[in-house]
Order: structure tokens, then C-alpha cells, then sequence
């Protein structure tokens, strides 16, 4: 009789549910009350991820794209071997990167080649126009955009606005990146030299020795400090 008992009570504790099971059944209860609901979920989350897949890979092939025009362009370019028949040659492929792919990285970054091919090929008003935008698009880029102030000082002088081309100068003796730094200070120390302002001139000459040694343009600076004592 005791055998039996046992017997009867374990049949009643393996016939009680733990809670994992008891828990798996109310989550099955729920799938089958809220099924539509479900389905439709689960398939707009894969709506959402086709989605965003489809328009990473539009992105990503697009970048791919306008990387290979850039290429293929500044390939024709280097292929004419002067400056301005490289530019005729090139300039409508980059005026249909600059419409088709404005909006991805070689897109962005081939304005500042253009600029540069403006420039050599003496377009200063297009050259100024190309790297305007892209100081624009450089803005938040510390090193991007001392490269384009560099340029648009340049460009300002080739056409005779030195107020200007000094402010692209000292925007970037005034920036937290050193890049082209003793550039502009060398820039800026001719312009005040030609404007007969000596003491400017001296100030950024010293500038340069003091905080840019070892730049190209320091012993030059030196030799123009001692010129001026």
C-alpha cells in the first residue's frame, strides 16, 4: 500500500507544471490570440531591414560610381599634359559628378580637385567659386578646411583681393590644427612686407622661427628677421 501511495503522489507532482513549461504555454497562448498582429509585425521588420539594406547598397554603389568617374577624369586630365586642354577635357565629366553624385564623399572631394585643375589652368573665378563649396562642405573638418583656407588664399591673390586672401590666411593662424599653419604665416609676412608694414612682417617671420622651426619656410624666416634688424 505504501508503494502504491508514493506511487500516486509522484504521478501528481510530474502531472503539476514547473514554470518554464507553465510559461511556455502562456507564451503560445499569446502567439495564437495575437497571431495577425505577430505576422504583421515580424514582416514590417523585414520590410524595414530590405529596406535599409536597399539603400545602403544604392549608397554604397553610387560611392563606388562617382570614385571611378573621379578617377577616370583626373586619368584624361594627366593624359593632356597642359593644364588647359586638361581642363576642356575634363571639365563637363566633372560638372555630371558634381550633379549625379553631389551628395557621396569622391562627389565632395572632387571639388576641391576641380578647384585645383581651375586654378592651374588660371579659371580663378572658377577656382574660387569650387573651393568656396567645398570650404562649405570642409566646414567641421579641421584639416580639410586649413587646406581649402590655404587654397582660397591662393586663389584670392591670383586675383588681386589681398584684404581677402589675409583673412583665409589668418583664419587659418587662428585655427586649432597646425596643418599649413606656417604656410599662411609665411603668406602673411610677404603681404605686410609688400605693404611696406615691417613690424607685421617681422612679427609673423618670428612667428614662424619660434613656433615652426623645423617648417621649409624657417630659414628663410630667419634670414628675412635679420634683413629687417
Amino acid at each position: 500500500m505504501a508503494d502504491h501511495k508514493v506511487s500516486n503522489e509522484r504521478k501528481k507532482e510530474l502531472e503539476q507544471l514547473d514554470p518554464f513549461q507553465e510559461n511556455l504555454l502562456k507564451a503560445m497562448a499569446y502567439v495564437k490570440e495575437y497571431k495577425k498582429q505577430l505576422i504583421l509585425i515580424v514582416g514590417a521588420v523585414v520590410l524595414v531591414a530590405v529596406v535599409f539594406s536597399g539603400i545602403m547598397y544604392s549608397f554604397q554603389k553610387s560611392e563606388n560610381t562617382a570614385a571611378i568617374l573621379v578617377s577616370q577624369a583626373l586619368t584624361k586630365y594627366a593624359q593632356a599634359n597642359d593644364p588647359d586642354k586638361g581642363y576642356l577635357a575634363i571639365e563637363k565629366d566633372f560638372q555630371a559628378i558634381f550633379t549625379d553624385y553631389a551628395n557621396t564623399t569622391a562627389g565632395r572631394q572632387a571639388k576641391m580637385k576641380f578647384a585645383k585643375i581651375c586654378y592651374d589652368a588660371s579659371k580663378f573665378d572658377q577656382s574660387y567659386k569650387y573651393y568656396k563649396e567645398s570650404l562649405e562642405l570642409f566646414k567641421n573638418q579641421a584639416l580639410m578646411e586649413n587646406f581649402v583656407l590655404a587654397s582660397l588664399g591662393h586663389v584670392c591673390l591670383a586675383r588681386n583681393e589681398v584684404e581677402e586672401a589675409k583673412r583665409y590666411f589668418l583664419q587659418i593662424d587662428k585655427g586649432q590644427t597646425d596643418l599649413l599653419k606656417d604656410e599662411a604665416l609665411f603668406a602673411l609676412a610677404m603681404l605686410y612686407e609688400a605693404a611696406d608694414n615691417t613690424s607685421e612682417s617681422k612679427k609673423m617671420y618670428e612667428k614662424i622661427v619660434v613656433e615652426h622651426g623645423s617648417s621649409m619656410y624657417g630659414p628663410i624666416a630667419k634670414s628675412k628677421i635679420a634683413e629687417i634688424k
